[in-house]
């Protein structure tokens, strides 16, 4: 069904690996009303396809490729695309973004996503041109790491994507791989390499359509300009990357070091993307249509490679007491190669090295060892001795050998590179997070706490829960309508950035912004109507309303995010997931991590219930009636 919004290239393909067939999937404009794009749209295709209790390695799972109405539009950092299942890692909602260039090809290649069914009986790949798409043998392609994968699939011009060993091979966090970007987490590899499908080609010269291609022009141009008048994108972000801020973190007692034991890492600053520009950086990069350009170039054997961000120089770093940077940038090399997550990797060496110490697991891996770590990437990726235990996860590894209570990880998925004691509003998004413990989708108020201008007191729990539901839903609806979340840091008005200049002015500004949390509970209780305005310096919504021609502003906005993020919750609920999943390993929530100092945990058991309360669950996290009809989700189906 063709749609009446532009943006949009008004077709789904539909593809059964098992049977070869291929159709169109049809998404009726009332959801797309609903869930715009990216994660939400798959998320509802999911709901509607996908049978509860499916075993997510098996035949019968439902892998989904979702662009959004802004990719490859040409407005900033609008390259990304979602790819969503459900996760063999943590049985829940599986969803990964990334940027690359595929999702624009595949939307002049006329789709707007893929809906792809079964198993084929031997490895392939698919190759769309347009109307034309065809599965192709992959023999000649198994086996290859995702580089040489690429290379042999040819047409430089075409957008790929592609996994590598440890996605044939059933790794739990495997990823899958556009141009140099990645979907890093919940193990999308694993479901390509389940369905024996090496990868997907796309091609075409089809125009995107817009609804006011003048205005949307002129939007884009004052966009771009204050991404690159904006302290954090225009300065900050391109300077030094996402590792930028380590030194920071670890200042704030917010570094993951030693399995999480610590927030502070004494050789931090060896590790920062201050010294990685000084000592290693050839260039910056970034995705297609991004003027950010965060992504780091190093050289390595002398050859230009994608260089490290910040979560593995902490995982692999910090939480291994590893100050070599020339060291982890030849594994993130290796990784990518391999196809491994670099986040769960790091979380789950941790979290070995200390069974290793404590005695639980003799497996050869030790805090401060260098020595044999690319030989164990190599076994996990090809499932050989402890790689093949490693390959499963940290959830996994704490139920066969112990170390439940600090087994960093939330409904199955390790951890990011942030330790929640030394902030605890990311504490309570690492356990509300749909798809485990993601700094991302969990609100990433560790921006405010720790990382960026840090204007919230980091142990203040009262006010967290609605800043942590405000930064869920704008970050969530932001990235369904197509843009990398580093565009929303033109949030906070540049000025906040020069106050931790003075020592008066930080605390001040920190005191009334902690303090305003009853404000924004008021906001987030406040109708969409209320609030029907463009916010000029968060341009998502009008440029969704430029594109597509749908009634969208501010207020909009956010209700997209909620009922998006409602609707992944739904999915988990429908997958057995409770209230008990949304939690933290005992370590963070009642060990204290500074001697002495009782803030220095993770209150979550204070912080659950307004967090439900506000977001209009009841007391076991299970959306209200009264919810899903204020979201316009009642039509669902949700037994309770």
């Amino acid at each position: 069904m063709a749609s009446r919004y532009k943006g949009y290239m008004g077709k789904i393909l539909d593809i059964d690996l098992t049977s070869g067939k291929t159709g169109t999937y049809e998404v009726s404009d009332r959801d797309r009303e609903r869930f715009v794009g990216g994660r939400f749209l798959a998320t509802k295709i999911l709901w509607d396809e996908l049978k509860p209790g499916t075993d997510p390695l098996s035949s019968e799972n439902i892998l989904v490729v979702m662009t959004s109405p802004l990719t490859g539009t040409g407005a900033p950092s609008s390259s990304r695309f979602d790819l969503s299942a459900k996760s063999p890692l943590t049985g829940a909602i599986g969803h990964s973004n990334s940027g690359g260039n595929f999702g624009i090809h595949l939307k002049r290649a006329g789709w707007d996503g893929i809906v792809i069914r079964g198993k084929a009986k031997k490895p392939m790949f698919i190759d769309i041109h347009e109307d034309q798409v065809t599965i192709k043998d992959a023999k000649d392609l198994w086996g290859k790491d995702t580089e040489e994968t690429k290379e042999l699939m040819g047409d430089k011009k075409a957008g790929k994507m592609v996994i590598g060993p440890a996605g044939e091979n059933l790794v739990k966090f495997s990823i899958v791989i556009s141009q140099d970007r990645c979907h890093g987490r919940t193990g999308m590899g694993a479901v390509f390499g389940s369905k024996n499908l090496k990868g997907i080609v796309a091609k075409g010269n089809k125009k995107i359509q817009l609804h006011d291609p003048d205005g949307f022009k002129e939007l884009t141009k004052r966009w771009f300009g204050m991404l690159q008048a904006h302290p954090a994108t225009g300065d900050f972000a391109p300077r030094f990357g996402t590792s930028g801020f380590l030194k920071s973190l670890s200042d704030h007692n917010a570094l993951p070091t030693k399995n999480f034991s610590s927030g502070s890492f004494k050789d931090a600053h060896l590790l920062t993307g201050q010294t990685l520009a000084e000592k290693r950086l050839v260039k910056n990069s970034g995705c297609v249509s991004c003027p950010i350009r965060c992504a780091r170039v190093v050289e390595l054997d002398g050859k230009e490679i994608k260089g490290p961000e910040y979560e593995i120089l902490c995982l692999l770093g910090s939480n291994m007491l590893i100050n070599d940077m020339d060291a982890i940038i030849r594994w993130n090399y290796e990784l990518d190669l391999l196809g491994i997550d670099t986040i769960s990797v790091g979380t789950i060496m941790g979290f070995a090295a200390e069974l290793n110490e404590k005695g639980l697991w003799d497996n050869g891996i030790e805090f401060g060892k260098k020595e044999n770590i690319s030989q164990i990437f190599q076994d996990i990726a090809f499932r050989k001795g402890i790689g093949n235990d490693l390959a499963e996860g940290v959830r996994f590894l704490s139920e066969k050998y112990g170390g439940k209570e600090y087994a960093p990880h939330s409904k199955g998925l390790e951890l990011a590179a942030y330790e929640p004691r030394g902030a605890v509003g990311h504490g309570l998004g690492y356990a509300t997070a749909n798809r485990g413990a993601c700094h991302l989708d969990g609100g990433y108020v560790i921006y405010f706490e720790a990382t960026g201008p840090a204007i919230l007191d980091p142990y203040h729990h009262r006010s967290k829960p609605g800043y942590v539901i405000l930064d869920q839903n704008l970050l969530a609806a932001i990235s369904a309508g197509g843009n990398c979340l580093f565009t929303s840091w033109t949030f906070l008005p540049p000025f906040l950035y020069k106050i931790p200049n003075s020592r008066l002015m930080s605390w001040l500004t920190t005191k009334l912004l902690t303090y305003s949390w009853m404000s924004i509970e008021l906001m987030l209780k406040l109708p969409a109507w209320l609030m029907k305005f463009q916010l000029p310096i968060l341009p998502h919504s009008k440029a969704l309303k430029l594109a597509t021609g749908m009634e969208m502003n501010f207020g909009k906005l956010l209700s997209l995010g909620e009922r998006g993020y409602t609707m992944e919750r739904l999915f988990n609920l429908r997958e057995g997931l409770t209230a008990k999943d949304d939690s933290l390993p005992r370590r963070f929530t009642h060990e204290e991590q500074i001697p002495g100092n009782p803030k220095s945990k993770v209150p979550l058991s204070k912080m659950l219930p307004k967090y439900y309360k506000l977001r209009g669950w009841d007391e076991n996290g299970v959306p209200t009636d009264k919810t899903l009809k204020k979201l316009d989700l009642d039509d669902v189906g949700f037994l309770r």
